[in-house]
């Protein structure tokens, strides 16, 4: 395959010429089938996990149908973090300016005049489904004029409880629009859902890429409640790389962050209430190495991708299989190694262990010998850890 192969799928030469300046010659799987189709008009319903190329799978299609010359934007993607839709920004930005398009973000955390002013003008929004509303309650932004509609981890939305939100946002679209819905599983009833979207769609399924030559290690250490933020700081003082510590609440992060204040680590927060400026210059001194730790919500397990990651910290187990999956993706990416770390409760001990033979980690940890999750009332091995598998894992 050649770089004409971007031409094939049906794009204009200065949408190619910007995919070329990125860097871009071959279309990922989801593009080359969604592209062409897309492109047609016609619906789509894609099963496509982060790191397949959905973002231009959608962006390409969604800047080659926009109008550049009508009042109001005639193209809307939702995504459910502020996060994820300065990510998608990012992505689109090139190939929107190649031909002639504002685009402009609708999240909380900025500042809201200068939002209002920005929609106003942009061809395309890209929005968080809450700060969409609220614009489009007081006036300042309108959706009779949208022709495309794209939903981003359509999924996520659905399980963080934007469905109200979403279904108020479709209810104010022209009814003939293009709608374009990505996510990472169609399964259930935020399967069911997604589909009511869509009208007769192409329908993809996409698996995540391979990564094997970004081997990950998982270990599973049995903490005493009272000691955990002590278990913690050994494993972060044996590991001194880039870590991110994933804590299950906002408060218990600011807590955490102080409680390694203390102990000489120099932590960044990251979670949902923080104000977009303060989540921005968090995530940039994480980045630079100036932070040590982030410590974070959920909020960080999806389109977050900071370089130089050496381990993922559980502080909190997840609930359900695709958040280990989220959070541990944000190691052993580019072809590094990572490390998932993971502290269990005694109480939290069978759900864990569950969790991990779903996901094959302890069929590998068997095979070394080492149980898992170590017997209840063990005692933590002497340098305060315990080694693990080493686990090739599908980047997130």
């Amino acid at each position: 395959m050649t770089a004409t192969d971007f031409a094939a799928l049906g794009a204009s030469a200065p949408v190619l010429a910007a995919i070329a300046d990125r860097g871009f010659d071959v279309p990922t799987a989801v593009q080359a089938r969604v592209v062409p189709a897309a492109l047609e008009g016609r619906d789509v319903l894609a099963q496509a996990p982060t790191g397949t190329g959905k973002t231009l799978a959608f962006g390409i299609p969604l800047v080659e149908r926009i109008p550049a010359d009508q009042p109001g934007p005639a193209g809307l993607v939702l995504a459910p973090t502020r996060e994820l839709a300065r990510q998608v920004l990012t992505e689109l930005m090139p190939i929107a300016r190649a031909r002639g398009l504002w685009l402009a973000t609708a999240t909380g955390g900025e500042p809201y005049a200068e939002q209002v002013r920005r929609v106003k003008r942009a061809d395309i929004v890209v929005a968080t489904p809450g700060r969409l509303l609220d614009l489009i309650e007081r006036g300042a932004c309108r959706l009779d004029r949208v022709t495309t509609l794209v939903l981003d981890e359509a999924d996520r939305m659905l399980d963080m409880g934007f469905a109200p939100d979403i279904e108020r946002i479709a209810s104010l679209l022209p009814q003939d629009i293009q709608t374009l819905c990505f996510s990472a599983t169609l399964e259930g009833p935020a399967g069911h859902t997604i589909e009511s979207y869509v009208h007769d769609p192409l329908r993809v399924a996409v698996a995540p890429p391979a990564r094997a030559e970004a081997p990950v290690e998982h270990r599973f250490l049995t903490v005493d409640r009272h000691t955990k933020v002590e278990a913690l700081a050994d494993e972060l003082n044996a590991e001194r790389g880039l870590a991110i510590v994933f804590v299950r609440t906002r408060e218990g992060v600011d807590e955490l962050a102080n409680d390694l204040y203390d102990r000489g680590f120099n932590p960044a927060t990251l979670h949902g209430a923080m104000q977009q400026r303060a989540r921005t210059g968090a995530l940039a001194r994480f980045a630079r190495g100036n932070a040590d730790v982030l410590v974070a919500t959920d909020v960080a397990a999806r389109g977050l991708d900071v370089d130089g990651v050496t381990h993922v910290v559980n502080f909190d187990p997840p609930h359900d299989d695709e958040g280990y999956v989220h959070r541990v993706g944000r190691t052993g990416r580019a072809g590094r190694t990572g490390t998932g770390i993971t502290l269990v409760l005694p109480s939290e001990r069978l759900r864990v262990g569950r969790m991990a033979q779903r996901l094959g980690v302890d069929a590998l940890c068997a095979r070394t010998g080492q149980p898992i999750l170590p017997a209840r009332g063990s005692d933590r091995p002497a340098n305060g850890r315990r080694p693990g598998p080493q686990a090739r894992y599908a980047r997130s």
